[in-house]
């Protein structure tokens, strides 16, 4: 048997902020917008080059799920985002006005950096060894 984690959804304010904050700042590709509801869409995105795992973003339905938008996992790092080349994503992302709340370090398993979205989820940029 095999299995894989295809798409992770994340809880969003709007979506096209959201569409417009991964697809211009982060350079993701806008896999899928389709309309499901008056107030419900399917959105898609992915890492360039990427062809299995995709963010699913869900626009926040109700109150209890707004107060998640930017902190599903209590102030931890949520997503890591592999690159196969650190030193050009962090300045490009750098130069998107993208911040980076811990700065790069050289670790045992590679180099990393901690950097927010657009609503405060911490994210990992990292190029392992």
């Amino acid at each position: 048997m095999e299995q894989k984690i295809v798409h992770m959804a994340l809880v969003v304010r709007d979506y096209d902020e959201a569409i417009q904050f991964y697809t211009k700042k982060l350079n993701f590709t806008l896999k899928e917008d389709s309309v499901l509801s008056s107030t419900k869409r399917w959105v898609l995105v992915c890492p360039p080059g990427s062809s299995s795992t995709c963010l699913l973003l869900a626009r926040a339905a109700n109150e209890e799920q707004l107060s998640r938008v930017g902190n599903q996992t209590g102030g931890r790092v949520f997503l890591f985002l592999e690159t196969d080349n650190f030193w050009r994503d962090y300045k490009a992302m750098v130069e998107k006005d993208i911040r980076f709340i811990r700065p790069p370090a050289e670790e045992a398993y590679g180099t990393v950096a901690v950097f927010e979205d657009l609503y405060g989820n911490l994210w990992d940029l990292i190029q392992y060894k």
